[in-house]
């Protein structure tokens, strides 16, 4: 039997946790997403405070996190206030993996999505990343062009995120 996975929103510390232990693994199967060290709750408040995170929990541990930001100039700086809500740093603690918790992640970023009126959930992914980029096309996500974002090649997504 599965365990209920619940969500709590603001938990800067828990999120790092999960965020930087993907980070670490992904860095030692030779994949790094995150330079670890970019990913520590200092650094991520910069850019993600901690009212914009998600932190999935099961058995009373946090096994999943991600951060949903209201506007997003450097990735979307055409997209009109209230468009969207923007989807960074999703990730899945690496005890987890594996286990269909990104797809649970992505179901919530949805449900939130759309609780707060805007019809699009967008995000943006190293356009070298294909398990990735593979994740987010199964979901249902479409991509809308590839573009280089401060140093990187990204490709952007966008779902559309109907009315209950």
């Amino acid at each position: 039997m599965t365990e209920l996975v619940t969500f709590t929103r603001g938990d800067l510390q828990a999120a790092a946790t999960v965020v930087e232990a993907t980070a670490r693994h992904q860095e030692a199967l030779g994949r790094t997403l995150w330079p670890p060290a970019s990913v520590t709750p200092e650094r991520l408040a910069r850019h993600y405070p901690a009212p914009t995170w998600h932190v999935a929990w099961r058995g009373g541990a946090a096994v999943g996190a991600f951060s949903l930001l209201k506007s997003d100039p450097p990735y979307w700086p055409d997209d009109p206030p209230g468009e969207a809500l923007y989807l960074h740093k999703l990730a899945v603690h690496p005890t987890c993996q594996g286990q269909g918790l990104a797809h649970t992640l992505l179901e919530h970023a949805v449900q939130v999505t759309r609780e707060s009126g805007r019809p699009w959930l967008k995000l943006d992914t190293a356009a070298s990343r294909p398990a990735l980029r593979g994740l987010y096309e199964t979901f249902g996500f479409e991509p809308v062009d590839e573009r280089d974002v401060f140093d990187f090649r990204v490709v952007r997504y966008r779902l559309p995120v109907k009315r209950a």
